[in-house]
């Protein structure tokens, strides 16, 4: 996890350029950078991409593959091959290494411009997510917002009491 000097808050409206690239907000990019320009891209939820500090994401990575395979190893997965075959799946489509250029500066591979549903030259939300920085297509991210608004209060006193 993210330092807590690093704890990423913010919401800022951006554009993609025509080649879908994006520039982090500098309050959000100076986090992500402290560990070097290598990150991972993930998809999250349909409308929604996160950017993590490759540091962070391989260890996160790493002991989840690992847990399943000593799983796997250890007959507890038996008759769950579809369920182990999924993840699989999953995993080999959900993330991806990318570059953050000087300033902040990303681009959006091919595959995860669809999962965010944004045109070349359209608006996202760059979002802070604590731990990573997210990349919200606009209708998706008010939705969302809507949703779990209501639950503001009680996540807050739960996690700051």
């Amino acid at each position: 996890m993210n330092s807590p000097q690093d704890f990423l808050l913010g919401e800022f409206p951006r554009t993609l350029d025509d080649r879908y690239r994006l520039s982090i907000p500098p309050e959000l990019a100076e986090g992500l950078l402290r560990a070097g320009p290598d990150a991972f891209l993930a998809k999250e939820r349909f409308g929604c991409l996160s950017l993590w500090p490759a540091e962070h994401w391989q260890q996160r990575l790493d002991a989840g593959v690992e847990l399943v395979k000593s799983k796997m190893h250890a007959g507890r997965l038996e008759g769950r091959l579809d369920d182990v075959q999924l993840l699989a799946r999953l995993l080999s489509t959900r993330h991806k290494k990318v570059q953050l250029a000087g300033r902040g500066r990303l681009s959006i591979p091919e595959g995860f411009r669809e999962f965010l549903a944004v045109q070349q030259a359209g608006d996202v939300m760059v979002v802070g997510a604590g731990v990573c920085v997210e990349i919200w297509q606009p209708a998706a991210w008010l939705s969302y917002l809507e949703q779990r608004m209501p639950e503001f209060g009680g996540l807050f006193d739960r996690l700051s009491g």
